[in-house]
């Protein structure tokens, strides 16, 4: 596939991801957590499938893929490293994430809920996406929506997402992952996933417990 990453060197991920686990430590550590709660997700959609290898031989253990096709054959390549789906969910691929995916982090609209009912289990877990910064034409439910739409969800919705606008800095972030947190906090949620590769620190002091790192692990 056009545009996929190759010829990785396993030192160098090994030594960024060492770098990004210490800084994800520090942040913790500003923050007064523990930095045991917060796990970091490989981003690999553009990693090809046969370099999976050798993020796993660099120390990385969960990875998240964007695509339902690709998703399905990587997880199927490399059952030993742990998926989840984080790319926009199109409710007609729900049936095909569900077998590949420990979590959904993308889940934001009733289409996808019915395809949950249809399709998933009582141990299907999931994120609601949350357009915490209410940005037209942007995939997630309305802040104020958010209750409605648990209720609604027929999986178990243990925490939510989001991805605020993009700014080259991490403080413009802040607001929307404490808004995020609050609202997690409101319903009793305890997951937030939440932070890529310019903004997690930031995302860690607010309380995130999964960070989506690509660009500084591999240069996704």
């Amino acid at each position: 596939m056009a545009g996929m990453i190759t010829g990785i060197d396993s030192a160098a991920v090994r030594a960024a991801t060492e770098q990004v686990r210490a800084e994800i430590a520090e942040a913790a550590g500003r923050a007064g957590r523990d930095p045991a709660e917060v796990e970091l997700l490989a981003a690999v959609k553009y990693i090809a499938l046969e370099e999976l290898g050798v993020l796993a031989a660099a120390g990385l253990t969960l990875v998240g893929e964007n695509r339902a096709q690709e998703l399905e054959a990587k997880a199927a390549a490399h059952p030993e490293l742990r998926w989840h789906f984080i790319g926009q969910l199109q409710s007609r691929k729900v049936k095909q994430i569900l077998p590949h995916a420990e979590l959904i982090h993308s889940v934001a609209s009733d289409s996808a809920l019915r395809q949950l009912e249809r399709h998933g289990t009582p141990e299907t877990e999931i994120l609601v996406e949350v357009n915490v910064a209410g940005e037209e034409g942007k995939a997630g439910i309305a802040a104020d929506e958010l209750g409605a739409f648990i209720e609604r969800a027929p999986a178990r919705v243990s925490g939510l997402m989001t991805m605020p606008p993009f700014s080259e800095d991490p403080e413009d972030s802040r607001r929307h992952f404490a808004a995020l947190r609050d609202l997690a906090e409101t319903h009793g949620l305890t997951r937030l996933s939440m932070g890529t590769s310019q903004d997690f620190a930031v995302a860690v002091e607010e309380g995130a417990t999964i960070v989506r790192v690509g660009t500084r692990l591999y240069g996704a």
